[in-house]
């Protein structure tokens, strides 16, 4: 098996965001309009920017914003991992982890910081993959941490978030959303590194850095998530 960082570790981020085919699908068109909630470098609210705006690569800059991803376990200690809608407008066709997105201005419950964040996080947990809601509430999301990185995709969308990371472990019902999701499938924590060696897709630069320097600690520690929690810090990825 060839390592994994030789095959993403030594690649530009650029590299994990295709060109988007023009004109844009009207659902994710639409979405550009949504609100993010602007942070400075500690994560404290200081605006709000369209999503448009967010991801928009512009002079060399991004804002930074708001985000969340989550990590959905199985009761087997599978990771789902989803793969993003021909039609997204950042990232299409890659391979992720089982949901990411941001909390969202002008929701005022999603503002609420931590709390925000995991609403945000049951919001597209149902709305991208269909999860019922009385499957899927804040106190079944385990905050691990937050990472804050930033991408220039192909130099025209990327992204530049502090993240929160949840983790979350539960045998749930999935309906993909075919307008977010193209693919799910669950990956056993013994398979994850030669599936994704072997595949014939990109994955995101955030699932790219965390499987790189976070993953395997998390997986392995499932049973005592106390171990890997770092509420005070911020990882920032260069």
């Amino acid at each position: 098996m060839k390592p994994l960082v030789k095959l993403f570790g030594l690649l530009p981020l650029r590299r994990y965001l295709a060109t988007v085919a023009k004109p844009l699908n009207p659902v994710q068109e639409a979405a550009l309009e949504e609100r993010c909630i602007l942070v400075d470098e500690n994560d404290h609210e200081c605006g709000s920017a369209s999503k448009r705006d967010c991801h928009r690569l512009v002079n060399g800059h991004i804002p930074l914003h708001r985000a969340f991803s989550v990590f959905l376990f199985n009761t087997r200690e599978e990771l789902l991992l989803q793969q993003r809608s021909s039609t997204k407008i950042t990232f299409p066709d890659h391979f992720t982890n089982s949901c990411c997105s941001h909390p969202l201005y002008e929701i005022e419950n999603e503002r609420d910081t931590l709390n925000g964040a995991k609403a945000a996080a049951c919001r597209r947990l149902s709305f991208e993959l269909g999860i019922p809601k009385n499957q899927c509430k804040p106190d079944d999301l385990q905050y691990i941490t937050r990472i804050r990185y930033m991408s220039e995709g192909d130099g025209t969308w990327g992204e530049h978030e502090i993240d929160y990371i949840f983790l979350m472990q539960k045998d749930v019902t999935l309906d993909p959303n075919p307008d977010e999701v193209k693919t799910t499938l669950y990956v056993p924590k013994t398979k994850i590194f030669n599936f994704l060696n072997n595949l014939k897709y990109p994955i995101t630069p955030w699932f790219n850095l965390i499987v790189q320097n976070e993953l395997t600690n998390w997986w392995e520690n499932l049973k005592s998530l106390e171990k890997v929690m770092d509420h005070k810090n911020i990882i920032n990825y260069k």
